[in-house]
């Protein structure tokens, strides 16, 4: 079986977990407290995320500057595994609206 199908089949969708990797792959210079704004987390719960996601292997840490606070200056990268989890959940994402739409559609048509 196709891993990204393993995958969909595998998780559930989360909207901000799914916003949380699209945000890093799309911005890799992002910071914890410029991640943490934009998806309306609190820095401890961004913080407990970015660490659960590297636990699981789909992001890693980059890019440590010369700074005593290094953990929020720290960029963030997907790894290979997490684009194809990214992917995933982008098809499962799709799948959810498509299907939204079509129960839309049949009840505009009643």
């Amino acid at each position: 079986m196709n891993t990204i199908v393993q995958i969909m089949n595998n998780y559930d969708f989360d909207e901000k977990k799914f916003e949380l990797l699209r945000k890093i792959g799309n911005d890799s210079n992002s910071n914890q407290r410029k991640l943490a704004m934009s998806l309306g987390f609190s820095l401890g719960k961004l913080n407990y995320c970015l660490i659960e996601l590297k636990k699981k292997g789909l992001i890693k840490f980059n890019n440590f500057y010369n700074r005593k606070n290094k953990i929020d200056y720290a960029r963030y990268i997907l790894t290979p595994k997490g684009i194809k989890y990214r992917t995933a959940l982008t098809l499962k994402f799709m799948k959810k609206k498509m299907e939204e739409y079509d129960e839309l559609k049949k009840e505009i048509n009643k």
